[in-house]
């Protein structure tokens, strides 16, 4: 086991660590994880794994956080990667251990997010017999992960480190797994890191065709009315300023999607919010009359798109930019497709980018951004929910880094929160994960101890992963965790009220626990608010106090997230409110 003293530089102790000894395959792993520049590893140990964490033992280099749940260290190392974009990693036991962290595999594998998840398994002398904990955890998670391993013989070990490092975090990003049976953890052998990778029939397309690049420009140069979708592969291509400045080139306005968002500035001109189900006005309406449509990193998913055959359809043309070929042309026709990284794409475009004929477009799209706002009927009797996220909003400046979990609340925080920043905004988008939204927050925490980080829960998923409010109290892990507590299964309750003529059918969440109670029971401080003037009083005092906190702000059962498109409608076939 190497030890790193005070004195020593990173260089030091990276030259110790590639020394050829022979160690076993945990010490190995732990070594390789130090040579990726891992700073910390979430997980929850067991047998599978025991000859892993022993290494582990007295070793002050190697950063390692025990979550109170394998799905709170998947979406805690989720929260990591989200945050910074570097690969975030897990570490699990076999079996249900492993089982366990299928769910933020798949949130991971939906949103092209970054993991290499580490798990035991049973040794190799007994794979097959239904051993205690065994768990064929390859074979379940296939269908999502980017690619995965069996490690059998302890000498490939470095070699399948260093792939699935790369497999993360190049092309479409996204999870990649490591079993490793128990006895091979054991096993010793020299220790060999390979300096690069090469791996035969992985080769991600990332410059584009510059023909295709060009035709697209003759495309903007010949439009009126161009309107750009710019989705999540633009915050995980780290391409924000080059987009910026192609849309001030070109000037064509953006909607951002759900992932999306901060991607694109929200105080710039051009920006017309979220287009979807859940859509401004001036985005749903801009892609409906557009002649000329510009998708760049996102996936024109269903909650976009809504009725696919009513999508776009005034659009003579329609550009798909992505690092993914799978995913051009997969839901609408496109004419021009870019296949490539993002930034690189933009770049190359931005060298020779004119405007776009959109002088009137861009007025018409101010005038159905000045007319059709975001509005909710407010209340001087009660709490409403879209004046905490204003008012959150107001207070941090929209310099927070904000988590959410999945429902209303989720809807309400990308509608009225200004997220100005990439990589600021961490939601499960194409999964939709339930109990997602506080342990991403521990780990966009661990990666930023200095950065203000909320997460913005409702009272049915913060019941998920509550026990995760354990490390934040044990580690002091400064998150502000923020319950919207309507009692109900919000986002069901709205569509059972909308879609299935108010045949309520268990929603009601009544019986959950007193959250302040429940903060202190580990130890977090606790606040309420059912009132205007109590919300501002107790989140000024979540702000001014060091460490976690957490505030519950009661709000009404049967509010609604407006504007809605209903299944089987067109996005500008919007709901706009109660009336």
């Amino acid at each position: 086991m190497i030890v790193q003293t005070k004195q020593k530089s990173k260089e030091q102790l990276r030259e110790e660590l590639l020394k050829p000894d022979v160690i076993t395959g945990s010490e190995m792993l732990l070594r390789s994880l130090l040579l990726e520049d891992v700073d910390c590893v979430f997980g929850y140990p067991g047998g599978a794994v025991l000859y892993i964490y022993d290494a582990m033992h007295g070793n002050p280099d190697f950063r390692h956080l025990l979550t109170r749940h394998e799905q709170g260290a998947i979406h805690a190392a989720d929260g990591y990667a989200r945050s910074t974009g570097k690969v975030g990693v897990c570490i699990a036991t076999s079996g249900p251990g492993a089982t366990n962290l299928v769910t933020g595999i798949a949130t991971a594998y939906m949103d092209s997010v970054p993991l290499v998840v580490i798990t035991g398994n049973v040794a190799t002398t007994v794979i097959g017999t239904d051993a205690f904990q065994e768990a064929d955890i390859t074979g379940i998670t296939m269908p999502i992960t980017k690619h995965s391993y069996l490690v059998r013989d302890v000498k490939d070990l470095p070699r399948i480190i260093k792939e699935a490092f790369h497999i993360a975090s190049t092309g479409r990003k996204g999870p990649v797994l490591i079993d490793i049976p128990k006895d091979v953890s054991n096993d010793t052998a020299p220790f060999y890191y390979p300096e690069k990778v090469d791996i035969r029939g992985y080769h991600p397309t990332v410059q584009p065709h510059k023909l295709q690049v060009d035709r697209m420009l003759e495309a903007i140069a010949e439009s009126e009315r161009p309107v750009i979708i710019a989705g999540g592969g633009v915050v995980y291509a780290d391409a924000s300023k080059e987009l910026i400045e192609f849309v001030e080139k070109t000037r064509i306005p953006v909607a951002t999607t759900l992932l999306g968002l901060g991607g694109f500035p929200s105080a710039h001109e051009l920006w017309l919010g979220m287009p979807g189900m859940h859509g401004t006005y001036a985005a749903n309406h801009a892609l409906q009359n557009c002649d000329l449509l510009i998708g760049i990193g996102a996936r024109f998913d269903d909650r976009v798109t809504m009725k696919v055959n009513g999508f776009a359809p005034k659009a003579k043309k329609i550009v798909h930019i992505d690092v993914d070929p799978a995913e051009i042309g997969k839901i609408v026709e496109t004419a021009i497709p870019v296949v490539g990284d993002v930034k690189k794409v933009l770049q190359l475009a931005n060298l020779k980018a004119k405007p776009s004929q959109s002088k009137d477009w861009i007025a018409w799209n101010q005038e159905n951004k000045k007319n059709f706002p975001l509005t909710y009927q407010d209340s001087d009797t009660e709490l409403k929910p879209q004046y905490v996220i204003e008012m959150i909003n107001e207070t941090t400046k929209g310099e927070a880094i904000i988590t959410t979990d999945v429902g209303q609340h989720q809807m309400w925080t990308a509608q009225y929160y200004k997220f100005n920043h990439p990589r600021s905004w961490i939601t499960s988008g194409g999964l939709g994960t339930m109990g997602f939204g506080f342990p991403s927050a521990i780990g966009a925490q661990v990666a930023h101890p200095d950065r203000l980080v909320i997460s913005i829960n409702g009272d049915g998923g913060m019941q998920m992963c509550s026990q995760e409010l354990a490390i934040c109290a044990i580690n002091q892990i400064p998150v502000k965790i923020v319950v919207i507590n309507n009692q109900v299964l919000g986002m069901v309750r709205q569509w059972q009220e909308i879609i299935y003529d108010n045949r309520y059918s268990h929603i009601d969440l009544a019986g959950s626990p007193d959250f302040v109670k429940l903060a202190e029971a580990y130890g977090v401080k606790g606040l309420r608010a059912a009132n205007k003037e109590d919300a501002r009083r107790v989140w000024q005092e979540a702000l001014d106090t060091p460490g976690p906190v957490l505030v519950e702000f009661i709000v009404p059962k049967g509010e609604n997230v407006f504007p809605m498109v209903t299944q089987g409608s067109t996005i500008d076939q919007m709901i706009m409110g109660d009336s």
